[in-house]
C-alpha cells in the first residue's frame, strides 16, 4: 500500500508489483482486490473501441480515495478528479439509474486521456488534466476527432485560460467545471 501512491494516474502493472516485491501474481492481484474493499483505492478500466482505436484492453489505472498520500502535485491533482468524477459517476447512477462508467483512454502508440466517461459504452465527455495553462493536449485532440459528439475538457488547477477551442475542446480551471457537477 505504500508504494501505490506513487503509481497513481499511471497503468498498474501487477507483474512489475510481483518483481518489486517478489510475491506471487495471485497475491498483489489479492491484495489489490482488498484495498478496493477497504475503499483505500479505487481503478479504473481503459476504454477500447475497437474499430477506431487501437486501444489497450487490460491495464486498470488506480486512484486513491485519500489523494492527500500522493506527494506528487500533478498526480495528486489528477487524483482529486477522479475523486470527483467517481462521485459524480456514482450520483447518477443511483438517482437516475444512468449507466455511466469511469474510464481512460490509452493506445498502443501512448496516447492517452486522463478519463472518459461513458454512457451504454458510448463516450460521452473526456477530461485532460494538465497543473497550469498549457496548449491543447494532442491526444484529446485525437480523440475528438475521432469521437467528435463527445464533449472534451481540459482542466487546469492553476490556469486562468477559460475558452472553448476550434475543435470543441472546452478548457477551464478544474474549480469552474467541479463545481457544475452536483
Amino acid at each position: 500500500m505504500l508504494r501505490l501512491p506513487n503509481l497513481v494516474g499511471s497503468p498498474l502493472s501487477i507483474n512489475a508489483l510481483r518483481e518489486d516485491l517478489q510475491v506471487s501474481h495471485s497475491t498483489i492481484a489479492n491484495w489489490l482486490e482488498i484495498f478496493v474493499r477497504l475503499y483505500g483505492i479505487f481503478r479504473i478500466s481503459p476504454f477500447g473501441y475497437s474499430n477506431l482505436l487501437r486501444a489497450v484492453k487490460k491495464e486498470q489505472k488506480h486512484y486513491h480515495f485519500d489523494w492527500t498520500l500522493i506527494n506528487d502535485k500533478g498526480a495528486r491533482f489528477e487524483n482529486m478528479v477522479a475523486l470527483h468524477l467517481l462521485k459524480w459517476v456514482h450520483f447518477k447512477q443511483d438517482t437516475q439509474a444512468s449507466n455511466l462508467d469511469l474510464q481512460y483512454f490509452r493506445d498502443i502508440d501512448g496516447k492517452e486521456v486522463d478519463f472518459i466517461i461513458t454512457e451504454n459504452s458510448e463516450p460521452i465527455i473526456a477530461i485532460e488534466c494538465k497543473w497550469a495553462d498549457a496548449e491543447i493536449s494532442k491526444n484529446l485532440k485525437y480523440f475528438k476527432a475521432r469521437f467528435n459528439n463527445c464533449e472534451c475538457w481540459q482542466l487546469s488547477m492553476d490556469g486562468k485560460k477559460d475558452y472553448i477551442s476550434k475543435e470543441s475542446i472546452h478548457v477551464c480551471n478544474a474549480l469552474k467545471y467541479l463545481q457544475q457537477l452536483i
